[in-house]
């Protein structure tokens, strides 16, 4: 389980010394849940992530736990580092707005025929309940050829899980290399 601390402060001098210290910034937020203003060793928190199975994982702060999915985080444009992470509390029950990420399957034919595979989206944004969430939606690319694509449309969403994205929006794709 990932562990954190509570931010005392919210000032930038305190942020910033945290920072320095190691720690990447979280808000943890939630309906009817106050904001905890967290922060996890930025390290700790990296190794984690990449290795975690689920979309949502569960976080300790203070001596509160949670269930979160990762809603969003900002990177500094010229390092890359990760700067903050805001993390959604999943509420068995209730249904609320998830990003689920995409994972590819196979090889595009196109890229034989001097094609390159495009992601539109990385991420889907759909309504459902944690219980019915996927961890990810997995995409077969193996049959696209140079100007095919995969839209919204396409994906087969699990019972339970709506998605109220335009259904003529492009998720992946192959286009001809210039």
């Amino acid at each position: 389980m990932l562990e954190g601390i509570i931010r005392e402060s919210t000032s930038k001098a305190y942020t910033k010394k945290l920072r320095r210290d190691g720690y990447l910034i979280a808000n943890i937020y939630g309906k009817d849940i106050e904001n905890v203003n967290a922060a996890f060793k930025t390290g700790d928190f990296i190794k984690y992530m990449k290795n975690k199975e689920h979309l949502i994982f569960p976080v300790k702060v203070g001596d509160k736990e949670y269930n979160v999915v990762v809603q969003e985080y900002q990177r500094d444009p010229v390092t890359g580092e990760i700067l903050h992470v805001d993390l959604l509390v999943a509420q068995p029950g209730r249904k609320q707005y998830f990003y689920v990420p995409i994972k590819l399957k196979g090889t595009p034919i196109g890229l034989k025929n001097k094609g390159v595979l495009v992601y539109h989206r990385r991420r889907i944004k759909v309504k459902s309940t944690p219980e019915n969430l996927p961890d990810y939606f997995e995409l077969d690319v193996s049959n696209l050829d140079v100007g095919d694509t995969i839209l919204i449309r396409d994906i087969k969403m699990p019972e339970g899980v709506e998605c109220y994205l335009d259904p003529s929006i492009p998720v992946v794709g192959v286009i001809k290399a210039k």
